[in-house]
C-alpha cells in the first residue's frame, strides 16, 4: 500500500487515501474457474447465487494431522452426507483439514518456510484428491468448494488437477479459509463476496458464516 494523503489539510480537516496493489492469489483469497479453464467464469462474472449459501463442513482434521499430504476423498464426502442424510447439491462445501491453527507460521503452514520457486516441491499441505473434485463436479452440483490450506490441490501436486476437474464445471473455490475451527458441520450460511475484479482470474474475498442462534 502506498501513501498518497494522510493528515490535516489546509481547510483543517482530516484526509487520507492511498494506493494499493495486490496479487490475486494471495492471502484469503477466491479462485475464479478461468484460473484454470480457457471457458471458465472471470472473478466479475461469477453468479451471485455461487457465492451465497448454506454451508457444509467436511472435517477430516484428524486425517490430516497424521498425514500433511492427505487428500480428501469421496468416502470423506459420502461420510458426510450420510451422517447428515443430505446431499452436498447446493451448499458451499468447506473442507476442514485444521491447517488454519498453524498460520502465520509458514513452515507448518506450507511445510516450508522458503519462498521462490525453488519451494514449490517442498511444499506439504492437504488438498482435495482430483477423485473427489471430479465425483463432486460429475455427480452433486456444490456451489463452491473451500479450505483452510493455500490451495485445493495439495501441496505436491504438479497438475492441479482438482482445479482443472472443478473449474470446468465453473465451480470456483476459495482459499486460506480461517476460523473453521468455530463452525458446525451443517445448519449456517456462507457468503463469500470476492472483489470484482474485470477478467480476473481470483482476487481477495471477505468471506462471513452466518450461525444458528
Amino acid at each position: 500500500m502506498e501513501k498518497e494523503s494522510e493528515g490535516v489539510t489546509a481547510k483543517g480537516y482530516f484526509y487520507s487515501a492511498n494506493r494499493f496493489t495486490s496479487a490475486e492469489h494471495g492471502g484469503t483469497h477466491m479462485d475464479a474457474p478461468y484460473h484454470f479453464s480457457k471457458e471458465g467464469n472471470t472473478l466479475d462474472t461469477i453468479p451471485l447465487e455461487r457465492l451465497i449459501g448454506p454451508g457444509a463442513l467436511v472435517d477430516v482434521s484428524t486425517q490430516c494431522d497424521r498425514n500433511p499430504d492427505y487428500q480428501i476423498l469421496p468416502k470423506d464426502l459420502q461420510a458426510w452426507e450420510k451422517n447428515h442424510r443430505e446431499r452436498l447439491d447446493g451448499h458451499m462445501v468447506v473442507l476442514r483439514t485444521g491447517y488454519g491453527k498453524h498460520w502465520p507460521n509458514r513452515a507448518k503452514y506450507l511445510g516450508t518456510d522458503e519462498r521462490g520457486p525453488g519451494a514449490v516441491a517442498k511444499l506439504h499441505f492437504p488438498g482435495l484428491h482430483p477423485d473427489a473434485a471430479r465425483w463432486l463436479a460429475s455427480l452433486r452440483s456444490p456451489k463452491t468448494i473451500g479450505l483452510d490450506t493455500a490451495s485445493i490441490d495439495y501441496g505436491q501436486s504438479t497438475l492441479f488437477e482438482s482445479h482443472v476437474a472443478l473449474f470446468s464445471r465453473n465451480i470456483p473455490s476459495l482459499e486460506n479459509m480461517a476460523n473453521l475451527d468455530q463452525l458446525p458441520e451443517t445448519g449456517f450460511t456462507i457468503i463469500a463476496l470476492p472483489m470484482k475484479i474485470r477478467g480476473g482470474s481470483g482476487g481477495p474475498v471477505r468471506i462471513v458464516a452466518l450461525l444458528p442462534n
